[in-house]
């Protein structure tokens, strides 16, 4: 069975760890929000990682905020070896 066209919300291989990284500072998406300059609604589509892009002007003030690198909020997942993916696919 031939493979659909990839779906650019959900056939992407980037984590997003900002839910942690709040927790670990403390703070709440909402006074992320606040702080950053964007509203609340953007910023959780990026930490449920439906987010399509993020702008590096965004990701620089979320990483000022939280003082933290843009690898502490974001990871790449390696992708299955592809016996697996032939047998989950």
């Amino acid at each position: 069975m031939p493979r659909s066209e990839p779906d650019p919300q959900t056939d992407h291989r980037i984590a997003v760890h900002l839910d942690r990284v709040l927790a670990d500072r403390g703070m709440t998406l909402t006074e992320l929000a606040e702080r950053v300059g964007v509203t609340v609604v953007n910023l959780s589509v990026l930490k449920n990682g439906r987010a399509r892009a993020v702008r590096f002007s965004t990701l620089s003030a979320i990483c000022d905020v939280l003082g933290c690198q843009p690898g502490d909020v974001l990871g790449f997942e390696p992708s299955a070896p592809a016996s697996r993916r032939s047998r989950d696919g």
